[in-house]
């Protein structure tokens, strides 16, 4: 696809344009950024090195901890570099690159906590048939159709941007390439491009959201149905867990890419953004583990610290 676009590079307004603000948010989100890596490396490793984790569940939490280190990793590099250097500037292609990146991980983190919430779905609801209904076969399925969507997603949307025209003003108010703010600064009209986005946001977030409380929805009805109160606090305390992370994603997603882009309030959506791309990223990795006992087991024998 041909670019248009008489714009080589986007300067980055970043979270604040107060530059007494600029080292502790560096620090800041150098430590959420560490901690979210770290984090989402040490289920990588601990998956890879325990046998007994080598099961369906691991495996979409392997994937998801992939995606987050991704996401996280295509961001925070650039936007911890704007915060130390005078002029905060990213090329046009450089710009494409990280959209196309992020939208990737987007598409592919919804699909997969639908995933997850149907494997943990058949794992209580049909113990006795979990091996078969999620056996080898079924789970490379899932992953194949998790990476098509993800890629449909990402080429969609990317593309649509590469064919707008940017002649000026190039300040992204934003700390990362982001289709709203890009669609803001568009020299031509816009509407098939918040078209896509709305028709995205229906039927991959809203779409994936629903099915993801449905499986929830069936789980706790069989949550209801164990008769020790403490087998039941301790599954209402797992999937409650989940469902606030996967809920504060998808709620921070919807808000952000189902409005048209005259509405958009940057300074708000920027804190919203944070949300979505830096705090669940290094939420997942301790809402999915601590209470894992498995989990536990494998981290201590990787990182022999946590055995002391």
């Amino acid at each position: 696809m041909k670019n248009q676009s008489s714009v080589t590079a986007f300067i980055m307004q970043g979270l604040s344009i107060h530059p007494q603000f600029q080292i502790l948010l560096f620090i800041i989100f150098l430590t959420v950024y560490l901690i979210a890596l770290l984090g989402n490396l040490a289920i990588i490793a601990a998956i890879l090195s325990s046998p007994s984790l080598h099961r369906p569940m691991y495996f979409f939490l392997f994937h998801l901890a992939i995606v987050d280190i991704i996401c996280t990793s295509t961001i925070m590099p650039k936007m911890l570099g704007n915060l130390v250097t005078i002029t905060s500037t990213i090329s046009f292609s450089g710009c494409m690159a990280q959209l196309y990146s992020f939208t990737w991980c987007l598409g592919a983190e919804m699909v997969l906590f639908t995933v997850m919430a149907y494997d943990r779905y058949v794992a209580i609801c049909y113990p006795l048939h979990y091996s078969a209904m999620m056996n080898r076969s079924v789970c490379l399925g899932l992953s194949a159709v998790v990476i098509v969507i993800a890629v449909t997603n990402s080429w969609v949307h990317t593309g649509l941007i590469m064919q707008l025209t940017f002649c000026g003003p190039n300040i992204i108010n934003h700390f990362f390439c982001e289709i709203p703010p890009l669609l803001a600064l568009s020299c031509t009209p816009v509407r098939i491009n918040e078209i896509m986005v709305f028709t995205a946001d229906i039927f991959l977030a809203m779409g994936d959201f629903l099915l993801t409380c449905l499986s929830y929805c069936f789980i706790l009805k069989a949550i209801m149905k164990i008769r020790t109160r403490e087998g039941k606090k301790k599954a209402f305390s797992t999937c409650s867990s989940h469902l606030i992370v996967v809920s504060l994603y998808y709620s921070t997603v919807i808000y952000t890419y189902i409005r048209p882009a005259s509405s958009y309030s940057f300074d708000r959506d920027k804190i919203v953004a944070a949300l979505y791309t830096l705090v669940t990223p290094t939420l997942n990795p301790l809402v999915y583990t601590l209470r894992n006992k498995e989990v536990k087991v494998a981290l201590k024998k990787v990182i022999p610290y946590l055995g002391r």
